[in-house]
């Protein structure tokens, strides 16, 4: 059981799931269409992977027609990234210019 739980530990997101991590992250509570909307895929698949690792939960949901589930990241996120709390996230304004990105939104 040990060497299963370091396995698990141990294995990297992929570039899809640390995209809708990011989503999640600078924008929660958020729902599924508003994360799909942003990255323009379907999310399903990848917030489960979340969720599984502990690294995003559901909040609540949002007071709209279909009552989606909000996603927010957990305590984990934040320790496995070297954060104490979200204001310790870089300013997307910085990434963009660090990476010669201009934002379009």
């Amino acid at each position: 059981v040990r060497r299963l739980f370091r396995e698990q530990s141990t294995q990297r997101l992929s570039v899809q799931a640390l995209e809708t991590l990011a989503v999640v992250a600078y924008r929660q509570p958020i729902t599924a269409p508003e994360i799909a909307d942003i990255r323009g895929v379907n999310t399903s698949g990848v917030l489960g992977t979340l969720i599984e690792r502990r690294l995003i939960k559901i909040v609540g949901r949002k007071r709209v027609i279909g009552r989606p589930f909000l996603y927010a990241t957990t305590r984990e996120f934040l320790n496995r990234f070297g954060l104490s709390d979200l204001s310790d996230l870089p300013k997307v304004e910085d990434m963009a210019e660090a990476l010669g990105m201009e934002l379009g939104f």
